[in-house]
């Protein structure tokens, strides 16, 4: 087809040069006529430059250009028309893309922000979960697909959709409308006890699609598998473990982090529904290529709360799709969905030893921080600035000092023997295990920490569950996957500064009861930053996330 059979249109009055520059875009400038500018559509230009016919009609409307079916038939059989082949494989990591014909200035203007190239290779490669966003471009653009990928997206758990056997809550449903009305992609981020697990299990209902679950610990996965089947009619084959020695890929599957992680390559292929939950940890650097190396088009991620203090939850928002929905627990108390609760401050005076050690090590910690921000210390002793890794140093026994302090466990003891004599059931956080065994003892209390055995665990919570009234201590292990839903008092022995571990640990003692009113006794020694840090952490603010993601995608 010669360049004197492409359809020509005119342009009447005067043309500004942005317009007449964008026209040069699609067309070759043929001069005037009777007062009007002639152009003639350019095949060379709109497949060079990968011009959709949209695109040029869009603009020839805004000029108020008339043209007839006869342009339109033409540009469609343009960018109709093969541009060669674009050959898509997977390799447990990236998915590369091989064009058998050149893109010259295709690439830096239509796939740039989706494709990256080898130079060692030549060729070109993203990640999997841009896989859907590359594919439809490229269709777009006219090239033929040749998918090696072995990527099963859209496929059905089953002959049947499943049936959601559930009533959601009001807040629940608005929750999970909101992850529909964004593509089926977001973070909802709830208050422990809200029934998070209900939304991500009523997610996998509505799409009934093969779904990749990810969970922190082999306990959640149990709570996941139970949820599906008290909730759904999905019959138990659909749902697999891959963790340990079992890892058998399901229409439904559940996985820990640390597992999916070295498995991804595997995983990844066979599921269209991504679900994360306690989603908070997926910024951490290995984690994070659970999501990027997963091209699942729907995720949905779950959590009491995703902000994190080292700002890794910006990650969150390209991996995920952002945070679509938040309830605080004083909203959902309000409403009667999670206990009303209080929490209250006890300061307690250092011991005259404890105090003296606390100021001279304090002086120490100044002398070799220079007073720099914390931060700039951490980062500074990471280069190895032996002043810094001193001050680190300092800073720990300091630490120490306050959050294990004689007169904290004469007020855990004081504090825990009253509640006892009320019939409630306690649950200690101590954050040390030296700290959580000595409480324990003291109280007569059940002991859980990192290092105990599974069984034993198990054995400790199904009889801490059944029991009327007790003490439960626990360290960091208590933050996640610990459902004692009649334990109503709560006593903050050592922690952080941690918005999310405070609200992780209130959550613990949330669950809705009759007339229940929850009590988070958080007990603090006074004159030392132990103060500063109960101050931070009970700032917990959601509604500044809308504008953190904002930032970041500027």
């Amino acid at each position: 087809m010669g360049d004197e059979s492409h359809p020509k249109f005119k342009v009447k009055g005067w043309i500004s040069a942005e317009d007449f520059k964008k026209l040069l875009t699609f067309a070759d400038y043929l001069g005037r006529e009777r007062g009007c500018s002639l152009f003639r559509i350019s095949k060379d230009k709109v497949l060079g430059r990968g011009i959709t016919t949209d695109e040029v009609l869009e603009t020839l409307d805004d000029l108020g250009v008339f043209y007839g079916e006869e342009l339109i038939r033409f540009l469609e059989s343009v960018t109709a028309s093969r541009r060669g082949d674009a050959t898509l494989s997977f390799d447990g990591e990236k998915v590369w893309v091989k064009f058998s014909s050149f893109l010259g200035n295709l690439y830096r203007e239509k796939l740039s922000d989706v494709l990256n190239y080898d130079k060692n290779s030549k060729m070109f490669y993203t990640y999997p979960m841009h896989y859907g966003d590359l594919l439809r471009r490229l269709e777009g653009l006219g090239f033929q697909i040749n998918d090696l990928t072995g990527f099963m997206l859209n496929e059905p758990l089953s002959s049947k959709p499943l049936v959601f056997k559930g009533e959601l809550r009001d807040y629940q449903k608005e929750a999970l409308d909101s992850w529909e009305g964004n593509a089926s992609k977001g973070i909802v981020a709830l208050p422990t006890g809200s029934g998070k697990t209900v939304i991500g299990v009523a997610a996998l209902a509505r799409k009934s699609v093969k779904t990749l679950i990810i969970v922190y610990t082999k306990e959640q996965m149990m709570q996941w598998k139970r949820a599906i089947l008290n909730f759904t009619d999905a019959d138990e084959y659909l749902i697999g473990f891959y963790y340990s020695r079992e890892k058998r890929i399901a229409p439904i599957t559940l996985a820990t982090y640390q597992t999916a992680y070295r498995y991804m390559g595997k995983l990844a292929p066979h599921f269209t529904l991504l679900i994360i939950d306690e989603v908070h940890h997926l910024p951490a650097e290995k984690f994070r290529y659970i999501a990027s190396a997963s091209p699942a088009p729907y995720r949905l991620g779950l959590s009491a709360t995703p902000y994190r203090e080292d700002g890794g939850h910006t990650y969150l928002f390209p991996l995920m799709g952002g945070v679509i929905y938040y309830k605080t627990p004083s909203e959902l108390a309000e409403k009667g969905y999670l206990a009303r609760y209080r929490v209250i401050t006890v300061k307690v005076d250092l011991t005259p030893e404890e105090r003296k050690e606390y100021l001279r090590l304090r002086e120490q910690f100044r002398n070799f921080s220079g007073l720099r921000p914390f931060e700039e210390i951490v980062k500074a002793a990471k280069k190895g600035d032996f002043r810094a890794i001193n001050a680190l140093r300092v800073h720990s026994r300091m630490t120490q000092i306050f959050q294990k302090s004689d007169s904290k466990l004469r007020k855990v003891r004081e504090i825990v023997l009253n509640e006892l004599r009320e019939g409630k059931k306690i649950i200690v956080f101590a954050h040390y295990v030296d700290l959580a065994k000595k409480i324990a003892e003291d109280v007569g209390g059940y002991l859980l920490t990192g290092a105990t055995p599974d069984q034993e665990r198990r054995r400790i919570l199904e009889e801490f569950r059944g029991a009327k009234s007790g003490v439960l201590v626990v360290t960091t292990v208590g933050d996640e996957g610990l459902d004692i839903p009649d334990a109503s008092v709560g006593v903050l022995v050592a922690g952080t500064g941690s918005r999310r571990q405070f609200i992780q640990r209130l959550g613990r003692l949330l669950r809705p009861g009759e007339g229940k009113e929850a009590v988070l006794y958080e007990i603090v020694a006074k004159g030392t930053v132990e103060e500063g840090q109960a101050r931070k952490r009970k700032r917990v603010r959601l509604d500044n996330l809308a504008d953190v993601e904002k930032r970041t995608e500027k």
